[in-house]
């Protein structure tokens, strides 16, 4: 398990990413879902984070760039992801799923994104 950190983009504006090999799913902040497609989930989501219990009641459709490559993925919405060791507040964790999802691989010496298993095309069985 491992984890970095970088911006990625999401409806133009950088926002600080949190990468979380350790984390299945993705979140965000209420800043980042402001500007997506926001639903109520059926039943608040209760998830264990940073050491404490967050509750999320609605979720969004993540959609952005990594590196110039576009994604989307679900991710729930929680008031606040957390901080790094420097203070600043993280907007996106973008958890195991999603990072299997579009091929996205953590290279933890050099504190890098491998992108390239990134999909051209999802092959369906």
């Amino acid at each position: 398990m491992g984890k970095i950190r970088q911006t990625i983009r999401v409806n133009g504006k950088d926002s600080w990413t949190l990468f979380d090999s350790g984390a299945r799913n993705s979140y965000i902040v209420p800043d980042v879902a402001r500007h997506l497609k926001v639903t109520d989930l059926p039943l608040p989501t209760r998830t264990k984070l940073g050491g404490e219990t967050k509750v999320s009641s609605q979720a969004a459709l993540l959609v952005g760039t990594i590196a110039d490559k576009p994604f989307h993925t679900e991710a729930m919405i929680l008031n606040e992801i957390g901080a790094d060791e420097d203070g600043r507040p993280t907007e996106i964790l973008f958890g195991a799923l999603a990072m299997q999802q579009w091929g996205i691989r953590l290279i933890l010496e050099s504190e890098e994104l491998d992108l390239s298993h990134y999909p051209s095309e999802f092959l369906e069985f």
